[in-house]
């Protein structure tokens, strides 16, 4: 179907022909006027918190382990998360649309060995809810070696003295984390926590790729709206004003957070 402006022209020949009408911010206002836009913001933060969240946990986590692992075995654990940052977007994306194939995926097949009689030939890309959750396992599973790397090169900055003084005072391991690793390393952990907040809230390829936003809108987010609205419904105008807004969201959400950030580093002594 052919989206016509004011003229009877078509958007695309409109643009070809350089003589497209300046509608103002008419199309901000529809967007903003639509609810179904409000519901991909919705979205788009819910699977930004969840992404962050687990990858922070997680990446903390390996870089604590790797730290206390020996040389031989920190060697491979390392190796092994720069092999798995290195893998293409695309190809990392079509090993997990295989590995839960309906028919030949090893999930299923893994599942179905172990009793789960159900998940033989269960369709994940059908249900809303797995889809989500595989793409956040994706994310999460690209995103942690970057994370995890840069956590623990700045965890073995951390003074061995420390340590040593916390534990003769008594402290266990959580509490040595709480006041001793994790203030000398905030600045890098608050660093990796923006850069996360930012590829997480533009993640594209991988649901293009795995899902293009289905099934029906359940891995919707801003970025995969915007092309939907500009490839598929050939509204070029609205797609360019989804984009602008996400960029205008993802700002507004750094510019809170760096604020509180700021706010909290003046208050310390």
């Amino acid at each position: 179907m052919q989206v016509l402006d004011g003229h009877g022209r078509s958007v695309d020949q409109a643009l070809i022909l350089g003589d497209a009408r300046f509608v103002g911010l008419r199309n901000y206002r529809t967007l903003l006027g639509d609810p179904g836009f409000w519901e991909v913001v919705r979205r788009t933060f819910v699977f930004m918190a969840v992404n962050v969240v687990a990858i922070m946990v997680l990446s903390t986590l390996v870089a604590l382990m790797t730290e206390r692992l020996g040389r031989a075995a920190r060697t491979v654990v390392l190796s092994s998360l720069v092999l798995v940052w290195a893998v293409p977007v695309v190809a990392a994306t079509t090993v997990f649309q295989w590995l839960f194939h309906s028919e030949f995926g090893i999930v299923n097949e893994t599942l179905t060995g172990l009793g789960f009689e159900s998940y033989e030939g269960y369709p994940w890309f059908a249900h809303g809810g797995a889809a989500f959750g595989i793409v956040v396992a994706l994310i999460v599973w690209q995103s942690v070696p970057f994370a995890a790397i840069t956590l623990y090169s700045a965890l073995v900055t951390v003074p061995t003295e420390l340590y040593e003084s916390a534990r003769m005072d008594g402290a266990g391991a959580a509490r040595v984390f709480r006041s001793v690793t994790f203030p000398l390393i905030r600045p890098v952990f608050m660093l990796v926590l923006s850069l996360e907040v930012i590829w997480t809230f533009k993640a594209f390829v991988q649901i293009w790729v795995m899902t293009r936003g289905g099934p029906g809108e359940a891995t919707t987010i801003l970025p995969v709206y915007a092309v939907q609205t500009a490839l598929a419904g050939q509204r070029y105008d609205l797609g360019s004003a989804a984009s602008m807004l996400t960029v205008l969201l993802m700002s507004g959400v750094l510019v809170l957070y760096f604020r509180q950030l700021f706010r909290q580093e003046g208050e310390q002594p």
